[in-house]
Protein backbone atom coordinates (compact mmCIF):
# COMPACT_ATOMS: atom_id res chain seq x y z
CA UNK A 1 0.00 0.00 0.00
CA UNK A 2 2.94 2.17 0.73
CA UNK A 3 3.59 2.19 -3.32
CA UNK A 4 0.57 3.78 -3.68
CA UNK A 5 1.22 6.80 -1.28
CA UNK A 6 4.76 6.84 -2.13
CA UNK A 7 4.57 7.44 -5.97
CA UNK A 8 2.09 10.48 -6.04
CA UNK A 9 4.47 12.14 -3.52
CA UNK A 10 7.63 11.40 -5.89
CA UNK A 11 5.60 12.80 -8.81
CA UNK A 12 4.44 15.82 -7.04
CA UNK A 13 7.50 16.65 -6.22
CA UNK A 14 9.26 16.36 -9.13
CA UNK A 15 6.49 18.25 -11.45
CA UNK A 16 7.21 21.39 -8.71
CA UNK A 17 10.61 20.86 -9.07
CA UNK A 18 10.25 20.79 -12.98
CA UNK A 19 8.00 23.22 -13.25
CA UNK A 20 9.50 26.21 -10.80
CA UNK A 21 12.65 27.89 -10.68
CA UNK A 22 13.47 28.72 -6.94
CA UNK A 23 16.24 31.40 -6.30
CA UNK A 24 17.87 29.21 -4.04
CA UNK A 25 16.81 25.15 -2.75
CA UNK A 26 17.99 26.00 0.49
CA UNK A 27 15.10 28.25 1.40
CA UNK A 28 12.49 25.85 1.53
CA UNK A 29 14.67 23.72 4.09
CA UNK A 30 12.68 25.78 7.14
CA UNK A 31 9.21 26.16 5.76
CA UNK A 32 9.45 22.65 4.00
CA UNK A 33 10.56 21.76 7.35
CA UNK A 34 7.52 23.26 9.03
CA UNK A 35 5.05 22.13 6.89
CA UNK A 36 6.29 18.68 7.97
CA UNK A 37 6.47 18.42 11.44
CA UNK A 38 3.25 20.18 11.85
CA UNK A 39 1.62 17.63 9.82
CA UNK A 40 3.29 14.81 11.67
CA UNK A 41 2.23 16.47 15.30
CA UNK A 42 -1.39 16.34 13.86
CA UNK A 43 -2.16 13.56 12.05
CA UNK A 44 -0.01 11.45 15.43
CA UNK A 45 -2.02 13.07 17.68
CA UNK A 46 -4.86 12.02 15.90
CA UNK A 47 -4.34 9.00 14.51
CA UNK A 48 -4.18 6.08 17.26
CA UNK A 49 -4.51 3.34 14.95
CA UNK A 50 -0.95 3.28 14.22
CA UNK A 51 -0.20 3.09 17.75
CA UNK A 52 -2.59 0.33 18.27
CA UNK A 53 -1.25 -1.67 15.26
CA UNK A 54 0.37 -5.00 15.56
CA UNK A 55 2.57 -4.60 12.73
CA UNK A 56 5.84 -3.41 12.95
CA UNK A 57 5.78 0.05 13.91
CA UNK A 58 9.28 1.33 12.83
CA UNK A 59 7.99 0.24 9.52
CA UNK A 60 5.19 2.27 9.81
CA UNK A 61 6.31 5.61 11.02
CA UNK A 62 8.92 5.55 8.40
CA UNK A 63 7.40 5.05 5.75
CA UNK A 64 4.72 7.44 7.59
CA UNK A 65 7.37 10.46 8.40
CA UNK A 66 8.76 9.86 4.23
CA UNK A 67 5.53 10.52 3.13
CA UNK A 68 4.46 13.67 5.25
CA UNK A 69 7.98 14.87 4.17
CA UNK A 70 7.45 14.65 0.47
CA UNK A 71 3.77 15.55 0.29
CA UNK A 72 5.18 18.53 2.42
CA UNK A 73 7.69 20.15 1.02
CA UNK A 74 6.30 19.59 -2.36
CA UNK A 75 2.71 21.09 -1.14
CA UNK A 76 4.72 24.19 0.15
CA UNK A 77 6.96 24.54 -3.40
CA UNK A 78 3.79 24.15 -5.04
CA UNK A 79 1.56 26.72 -3.70
CA UNK A 80 4.31 29.10 -3.12
CA UNK A 81 4.30 30.12 -6.56
CA UNK A 82 0.69 28.90 -7.49
CA UNK A 83 -0.77 31.11 -5.04
CA UNK A 84 1.92 34.35 -5.40
CA UNK A 85 -0.28 37.07 -6.25
CA UNK A 86 2.95 39.71 -5.32
CA UNK A 87 3.85 42.14 -8.43
CA UNK A 88 7.30 40.37 -10.44
CA UNK A 89 10.75 42.82 -10.70
CA UNK A 90 11.36 42.41 -13.89
CA UNK A 91 14.96 41.83 -15.17
CA UNK A 92 16.43 42.26 -18.80
CA UNK A 93 19.25 39.10 -19.81
CA UNK A 94 20.78 38.31 -22.44
CA UNK A 95 21.04 34.72 -23.87
CA UNK A 96 23.85 33.01 -24.82
CA UNK A 97 23.22 29.49 -25.16
CA UNK A 98 20.43 27.39 -25.72
CA UNK A 99 20.25 23.23 -25.54
CA UNK A 100 17.64 20.61 -25.34
CA UNK A 101 18.02 17.83 -22.71
CA UNK A 102 16.75 14.28 -23.93
CA UNK A 103 15.43 11.47 -21.58
CA UNK A 104 13.53 8.49 -22.43
CA UNK A 105 10.27 9.66 -21.88
CA UNK A 106 10.88 13.56 -21.05
CA UNK A 107 12.41 16.41 -23.16
CA UNK A 108 14.09 19.39 -21.53
CA UNK A 109 14.47 22.72 -22.71
CA UNK A 110 17.54 25.10 -21.23
CA UNK A 111 18.14 28.55 -22.01
CA UNK A 112 21.43 30.04 -20.68
CA UNK A 113 21.28 33.64 -20.11
CA UNK A 114 23.82 36.14 -18.48
CA UNK A 115 24.11 37.29 -14.95
CA UNK A 116 21.24 39.23 -13.81
CA UNK A 117 20.32 41.00 -10.11
CA UNK A 118 21.77 39.21 -7.97
CA UNK A 119 22.64 36.17 -9.86
CA UNK A 120 26.06 36.65 -10.90
CA UNK A 121 26.57 33.97 -12.94
CA UNK A 122 25.79 32.83 -16.22
CA UNK A 123 22.65 30.64 -15.85
CA UNK A 124 20.71 27.36 -17.29
CA UNK A 125 16.83 28.65 -17.07
CA UNK A 126 14.23 25.43 -17.92
CA UNK A 127 12.03 26.51 -20.29
CA UNK A 128 8.79 25.11 -22.22
CA UNK A 129 8.90 24.18 -26.31
CA UNK A 130 7.40 27.46 -27.19
CA UNK A 131 9.73 29.79 -24.89
CA UNK A 132 12.92 27.51 -26.34
CA UNK A 133 11.51 28.30 -29.86
CA UNK A 134 11.02 31.77 -29.51
CA UNK A 135 14.07 32.97 -28.41
CA UNK A 136 17.56 32.97 -30.36
CA UNK A 137 20.69 33.35 -28.81
CA UNK A 138 21.54 37.09 -28.51
CA UNK A 139 18.34 38.22 -27.47
CA UNK A 140 17.56 39.65 -24.39
CA UNK A 141 14.81 37.95 -22.23
CA UNK A 142 12.78 39.16 -19.35
CA UNK A 143 13.16 37.53 -16.41
CA UNK A 144 10.33 38.04 -13.84
CA UNK A 145 11.26 37.56 -10.13
CA UNK A 146 8.18 36.82 -7.81
CA UNK A 147 8.58 37.01 -3.95
CA UNK A 148 6.50 33.75 -3.46
CA UNK A 149 3.36 33.02 -1.18
CA UNK A 150 5.69 32.36 1.54
CA UNK A 151 8.37 34.69 0.95
CA UNK A 152 10.53 32.31 -1.12
CA UNK A 153 11.42 34.19 -4.23
CA UNK A 154 11.07 32.25 -7.82
CA UNK A 155 11.25 33.36 -11.23
CA UNK A 156 10.63 32.40 -15.18
CA UNK A 157 10.94 33.96 -18.28
CA UNK A 158 9.05 36.14 -19.50
CA UNK A 159 9.09 36.93 -23.49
Amino acid sequence: VADFIDFPALILMLRVLIDFEFESYYSIIIPGMVACIAMTVLVLATHKLIASSTRNHTWIYLSFFFNICLYSVAATYGANCVFDTSDPVVYHAEVVDKRISKGRRHTSYYIKVMPWGHHYDTEEITVDYLKYNRVAVGETVEIDLKNGLFGIPWYYIDK
